[in-house]
Formats: C-alpha cells, structure tokens, sequence
C-alpha cells in the first residue's frame, strides 16, 4: 500500500516537472523570438531631387557703376589709416588713378589696363597705357614703384615684368564664405557677370 502510494506521487511529480519544463521552454523560444524577429524596414517619403554637388552655382549681373561703388568703397577701406591715395574708374578699360611717393613728394599716377577673365574665373588687367606726372620712366619701373609704394589686397600680385596685374578673384574670402568667380566682363557693352557658389553648408544643408 505504501510502495503504491509512493509511486503514484512520483509519477505526479515528474509530470509536474515536464510539464514546468515545457512551460519554461515555451516561454524561452517565445522570448527569442521576439528579440530576433526581423524589424520592419521604415519607408520614408520620396525625394524630389536627388542633389550630389556639395554646392549650387548662381551667375549674378551688374553694372560698371556698381562694380566700381563697389570696389572703391573697399579700396577706401584698405587704405584708411594710410598716406596713400588711389582709385578705380571703369569706362571703357579700367583705369586706375592715384598718387606716388617719388624722391620726398607724390606724384600723379595714370594706368589704363585691359581685363582679361582666366579660365578659373580669375581676372589678369594688362597695362594698356601707364604715366607718372612729367616723368619719363619705363612702364615696368612705373609698375615695381606700384607694386612698391601702393597698398593692395592679398589676392591682387603686380607683375612689373608681364606689365600687368592678376586679380585672383577666386582667393577672396567673403564672410558669407560664398565663393566668387568672374564669369564675363565687356566693358564697353556695360555687361559684366560673376558667378556665385553657395555651400550647401552654409546654408544648414547637409
């Protein structure tokens, strides 16, 4: 009676064991499958334009009035605080017009210079005519007293022995860090054109 009773509890708790342990892994391979079920790819909205430059290009036109409002007003800035005195006119050529310091006194200085737009957007000025007052000097002694005496920008080179000057307009660093070239100059025709690149960056565009 004894031996049967026994026997009877421990079929009882093997069954409970099995069944516990099936419990328990079924609710493993639930909870793995869970953790490592594939997650669904999210769709998002269609671009409308699939941009690959780092950079869009815009060409501004002006005129000879603006450009030379413009470039004069920074050549008064370069030459604040300084004893020196020149400026640009743009007509039909550019003709820059100032003043030399030659043997303890100034002089008047007269270049004409024809603009010739680079490859890269840059400009090279080749000296058309040159004087200084009554003096009879050669033009690239006139042009080593310009690159001398008067102050110019870091992107602008006197070249004395070519008789021009290279304006690398490409160099110039603007606080908007847009980027400018010369696209077209016609003096004559008042049609002058730069080109304009905006990073996409400046503009919080990533």
């Amino acid at each position: 009676m004894g031996n049967r009773t026994e026997h009877t509890k421990s079929k009882k708790w093997k069954r409970l064991f099995i069944g516990l342990l099936s419990f328990n892994m079924i609710l493993l391979f639930v909870l793995l499958t869970l953790i490592f079920w594939p997650v669904p790819q999210a769709e998002y909205p269609e671009k409308a334009t699939e941009e690959t430059d780092a950079n869009s290009e815009f060409i501004v036109r002006t005129t000879k009035k603006n450009l030379n409002d413009l470039a004069n007003t920074y050549i008064d800035q370069l030459l604040e605080g300084t004893d020196h005195e020149y400026r640009i006119e743009l007509g039909d050529d550019v003709h820059l017009i100032g003043e030399l310091p030659v043997f303890s006194s100034t002089v008047p200085l007269s270049v004409h210079l024809e603009p010739f737009v680079q490859e890269n957007g840059d400009i090279i000025l080749k000296q058309k005519s040159i004087s200084i007052g009554l003096l009879k000097l050669p033009n690239k002694k006139i042009m080593e007293y310009m690159d001398k005496y008067l102050p110019m920008p870091e992107w602008v080179t006197v070249n004395p022995k070519e008789e021009e000057i290279y304006v690398a307009v490409t160099d110039i660093e603007l606080k908007s860090n847009f980027q400018v070239a010369v696209e077209h100059i016609d003096l004559q025709a008042n049609n002058l054109s730069f080109k304009f690149r905006i990073p996409y960056q400046t503009l919080g565009i990533n």
